[in-house]
């Protein structure tokens, strides 16, 4: 992807993000020391593809523009990967010097628990898993928030009083996704039909990135009565967004504005809105400490009161009582007074 596309998707993503309590979440993209080199080990899919990847690299983007000294070194993610080849794969990120390292995504964590003993000067992020180690911070997130308010979104917009969920692997992580939407639905409307469908099966990641498995899913839904499905699937939500726009129905993006995305210009009409989960902010956070020599270990949560998650109305496609209705329950979350579920079965 041009360096100027990658601009202007991140100025659309940190303008588009909602932080609904009045707090703005951001981290200075401080001075580092000069040559000092930043890793970033992607998940499945690489930075070129819109999503918490991309938003990764987005994250530390204003840092490599700050001072051009610093240096960048990059690894990705494949689908058929032991732990033990991502452990070399991190060994070999540390052995260039890289220092901070960010490591995208859940996979890695097994990875990075014997990495981080053996190389306990560098100092790692963890995106989505938590690893308890002197030098590794977890950057996590309350996706079951985000997920709720988009939740909130399609109950009020349904027609039919049946929606759906699409989940790439069947995973605790995703799960967080499905229960709060379901509890979102059903803050709105108790009796609310919600058909739920998951991807692949752990320990098989291609549910991550399957269009033609998310368009077979998501037509079938719809087929079945649905007419907003919500799909937290990485790649695997485009076939969602093209089922939905050949059908005239709506679907919810996830992790970025997905209605920005130049692979989506032909389904802006379809998406009702994306589920954000700011990435960008987790890893810039992390990186500019790091870079500025402070302590960094320990579990960093961004929740929607830290402007962790939130939602898009690119489109207009939610009205403005739609809205308020969704940043009424957005400000109980903020302050406690709802608490989201992870577990689906207790939605």
């Amino acid at each position: 992807m041009q360096k100027n596309t990658l601009r202007k998707l991140g100025a659309a993503l940190l303008s588009s993000a909602v932080a609904l309590s009045g707090i703005v979440a951001s981290a200075p993209a401080q001075a580092a020391p000069k040559g000092k080199t930043i890793g970033i080990a992607y998940s499945l899919g690489g930075r070129d593809v819109p999503g918490f990847n991309q938003l990764a690299y987005i994250g530390v983007k204003p840092l490599l523009d700050k001072d051009k000294t610093l240096k960048l070194i990059e690894s990705q993610d494949s689908p058929t990967a032991t732990d033990d080849q991502r452990a070399e794969r991190l060994r070999l990120m540390a052995k260039r010097g890289a220092n901070p390292i960010v490591v995208v995504g859940f996979t890695y964590a097994a990875a990075l628990t014997k990495v981080a003993k053996e190389y306990p000067k560098v100092q790692w992020g963890l995106v989505d898993e938590v690893v308890t180690a002197p030098n590794v911070q977890s950057i996590v997130f309350k996706e079951e928030e985000g997920s709720y308010l988009v939740g909130l979104a399609a109950a009020m917009k349904t027609k039919t009083g049946k929606i759906g969920f699409i989940g790439g692997v069947n995973t605790p992580l995703i799960k967080k996704f499905e229960a709060g939407f379901i509890a979102g639905a059903k803050a709105i409307s108790p009796g609310i039909k919600i058909q739920s469908q998951y991807t692949s099966n752990f320990p098989d990641f291609s549910g991550f990135n399957d269009p033609a498995k998310g368009y077979e899913i998501a037509k079938g839904m719809f087929e079945n009565g649905a007419d907003v499905v919500y799909a937290a699937a990485g790649g695997t939500g485009t076939g969602l967004h093209k089922a939905a726009s050949e059908l005239k129905k709506w679907s919810i993006g996830v992790d970025a504005d997905e209605a920005t995305y130049p692979a989506h210009a032909a389904y802006k009409s379809t998406i009702l809105t994306s589920m954000l989960k700011r990435v960008d902010l987790g890893t810039r956070a992390f990186v500019a400490d790091a870079v500025a020599g402070k302590k960094t270990a320990g579990t960093k949560v961004w929740d929607f009161k830290a402007g962790g998650v939130g939602y898009t109305r690119t489109g207009g496609y939610l009205a403005n009582d739609i809205a308020a209705t969704i940043n009424n329950y957005a400000k109980k979350i903020a302050t406690g007074k709802v608490v989201v579920p992870t577990d689906p079965s207790k939605a």
